[in-house]
């Protein structure tokens, strides 16, 4: 709202106003304006909850090896961190720029889906929450809408990246794009020349009909990043400051990829597809950041607040729809690692303890999942009736804060070699 009215004074040379059409200055504000809000509001956000016993169910005492007491923690923080997102981008943000709405609604939707698996669990006094169907149709739905939103939106366009070689002396690639900006079905992959890969040349086997095949495996692909990534953040947050941590790296990571998308210098040095307007996935990204920083004041071990399925579900979600709207959504499982890792130790968990249960066996694999749990657990919590595979692994538990450091500093590293994918070929 604010850019429109800065925007419109700037016709009467108002001093300061031309500063809003910059996009540097509005994503520093929405940073900073993030962080205050977060700040102030998760204090009384934490002091309310409190007041009125609003806690999370009860913990066992020995959850933490280390003794630390996390009983009546308040949850569903994040409401903390929806607010603190939603406020900047609003005042900030072109709000009729149509990648802005639909991070908006991913925002909205799987925030109220988290709620109400929160609400739940605290006032319904049910452990399980929302039933897992719920979830998946909630989170299966707004991967519906944002595909065929993509889809059937004619603002949504590019224009793709072409090299040509010239020769005068010494043989040079020179990125330009196309001309015209339209619809198309390419997304960024990494380590391969040109980066790129069209889901319509992956259909070619459908002959004429390859273009409307590559549309609906588009659709089934964003629904399935927007599942993936954000159960992925689900099972993630299980330690102070884990999920928000790793969450703000990912976050600065696909604002870098978001800038350089939308900036058609950038987007012909780095040799990716040009994705005009998406500059404003930046000032989302810069609220959505100061957001997660400015939970951490509070969600830092010790934890005053945990944030719940209210948070975890939304951030997963944010930055599922985000890779796919900048097509970088097959670089996921590199930037996104640690939460592909979290997920992958549950289903080999899982499914080998039901395998060998079959054959009368009560085998496991780790310690415990998800995998971060698995550098905490005593050995006087593990069950006496099974047999641990790895049980060796680690020889040690760790402090719970750090792992969560070794974890963030994990995703640092993910984070920075997707980055550099974009020069390696």
């Amino acid at each position: 709202m604010l850019y429109y009215l800065f925007r419109f004074l700037e016709q009467f040379n108002i001093p300061g106003s031309h500063l809003w059409s910059y996009i540097s200055f509005r994503a520093l504000l929405a940073l900073i304006l993030s962080l205050i809000i977060s700040a102030w509001f998760g204090e009384f956000f934490i002091k309310w909850m409190k007041r009125r016993k609003i806690f999370e169910t009860q913990r066992p005492v020995d959850e933490d090896p280390f003794g630390v007491e996390k009983k009546g923690v308040p949850t569903m923080g994040g409401i903390i961190i929806i607010v603190s997102l939603l406020v900047p981008v609003l005042l900030l943000g072109r709000t009729r720029n149509i990648y802005l709405i639909l991070m908006v609604i991913t925002t909205v939707w799987l925030g109220f889906l988290g709620f109400m698996d929160d609400y739940i669990k605290i006032f319904r006094r049910h452990k399980e929450g929302l039933k897992g169907i719920y979830k998946i149709i909630g989170q299966v739905s707004i991967g519906f809408i944002v595909g065929l939103t993509l889809y059937l939106s004619p603002d949504v366009v590019m224009r793709e990246n072409i090299s040509a070689e010239q020769t005068s002396g010494l043989t040079t690639t020179v990125v330009k794009h196309e001309v015209e900006a339209h619809k198309s079905l390419q997304t960024t992959i990494p380590f391969t020349k040109h980066h790129n890969l069209s889901y319509s040349e992956l259909m070619s086997f459908v002959g004429k009909h390859k273009v409307a095949a590559g549309w609906i495996v588009f659709v089934l692909m964003t629904i399935l990043v927007v599942t993936a990534v954000s159960n992925g953040a689900n099972l993630n947050d299980g330690m102070d400051g884990m999920c928000a941590g790793n969450s703000a790296i990912i976050g600065v990571a696909l604002g870098i990829f978001a800038y350089v998308s939308s900036h058609i210098g950038y987007a012909s040095y780095f040799d990716i597809m040009y994705i005009p307007h998406s500059e404003e996935l930046v000032i989302f990204l810069s609220a959505f950041v100061g957001a997660l920083i400015g939970f951490l004041w509070y969600n830092a071990y010790p934890a005053q607040v945990f944030m719940g399925d209210t948070g975890s579900l939304t951030i997963g979600g944010i930055i599922g729809v985000c890779a796919v709207i900048i097509h970088k959504e097959l670089m996921l499982p590199i930037l996104c690692g640690i939460f592909f890792v979290e997920s992958l130790s549950v289903i080999i968990q899982t499914q080998w303890f039901k395998w060998k249960k079959r054959k009368g066996q009560r085998v496991r694999v780790f310690r415990a999942t998800p995998i971060h749990d698995n550098f905490r657990k005593l050995d006087s919590q593990l069950d006496a009736t099974s047999r641990y595979l790895l049980k060796n692994w680690p020889h040690r538990p760790f402090h719970e804060s750090k792992i969560t450091i070794r974890f963030w500093i994990t995703t640092i590293i993910l984070a920075a070699l997707t980055i550099i994918t974009l020069k390696i070929r």
